[in-house]
């Protein structure tokens, strides 16, 4: 009667059992097969839309996560498992290694942000964060500038895409803004012609949009002239260099002078 009984409960528990096995391993299958489409559209839409290369497998990979632990979580549900202490351990899981790596989250998420917007890319030269170089890699969680002297910057990518980025490669050309001062006494037309003549005979500033040489400025020691004009961005630093040469060397062959700061100091004499 033991035996008979015994066998009646097994064949009665396989019975329950089987048919939800059965169609938990048909999920299962239908599921994986599932996700591999879902991730080759992902991986798809990703080449369309120009992400950069170094961020797809990221995202692929975590959706892929995703999608497989919402897919186990399902199944173990038709197998009868209770899943909601399931899932709230799961969640309780993440709320703390969230707030444990808060600050390395803030960089992921400051990475994502910069890889998929690109407000810069490899091989501009930026301004972020009171830093100035030429960005040399743009990684998860940091950005590498290199500056003109051979310097590595790395920055925290968190602050980087929170805060204001000067980008000066994003446009092919730049004002070239200069500044020039002469004495009071001086011709100022006289002063005119000359930094014209240097800049007719510069062909790497632009013919349109026009330069510009106005009166700026009656300074305490000078009367300043603002020089603006438009090059490319290669050409921006050494006409910058060039020019300020080629002016000092010209106004002194044209005898007009460049006031510097001077103080005169009157003494008393009491007899």
């Amino acid at each position: 009667m033991e035996d008979f009984d015994f066998i009646q409960y097994v064949s009665g528990l396989a019975m329950d059992i089987l048919p939800k096995l059965a169609l938990a391993i048909l999920a299962l299958i239908v599921g994986w097969w599932m996700i591999k489409g879902i991730m080759a559209a992902v991986g798809k839409a990703l080449d369309r839309s120009k992400v950069e290369a170094s961020l797809k497998p990221f995202l692929t990979s975590i959706i892929g996560v995703m999608l497989k632990v919402a897919l186990i979580i399902s199944i173990a549900s038709m197998l009868g498992v209770e899943t909601t202490s399931f899932v709230a351990i799961i969640g309780a899981a993440g709320l703390a290694i969230g707030l444990a790596l808060q600050g390395s989250l803030s960089n992921f998420a400051g990475g994502v942000l910069i890889l998929m917007f690109k407000p810069f890319k490899v091989g501009d030269f930026i301004d972020a964060q009171g830093h100035s170089g030429t960005v040399s890699s743009i990684q998860i969680f940091n950005t590498v500038l290199k500056t003109p002297d051979n310097k590595t910057i790395i920055l925290a990518n968190g602050p980087v895409a929170g805060g204001s980025i000067v980008n000066y490669s994003t446009e092919p050309t730049r004002r070239l803004d200069m500044t020039f001062g002469i004495g009071y006494s001086d011709d100022i037309n006289k002063a005119r012609e000359v930094i014209w003549s240097l800049i007719n005979a510069e062909e790497r500033i632009f013919k349109d949009p026009a330069a510009q040489v106005l009166v700026s400025e009656l300074a305490d020691s000078s009367v300043n002239f603002s020089v603006r004009m438009w090059v490319k961005g290669g050409d921006y630093w050494p006409l910058h260099f060039e020019l300020t040469e080629k002016v000092k060397i010209a106004f002194d062959k044209e005898g007009i002078s460049i006031p510097f700061p001077q103080m005169d100091l009157h003494v008393d004499k009491q007899s």
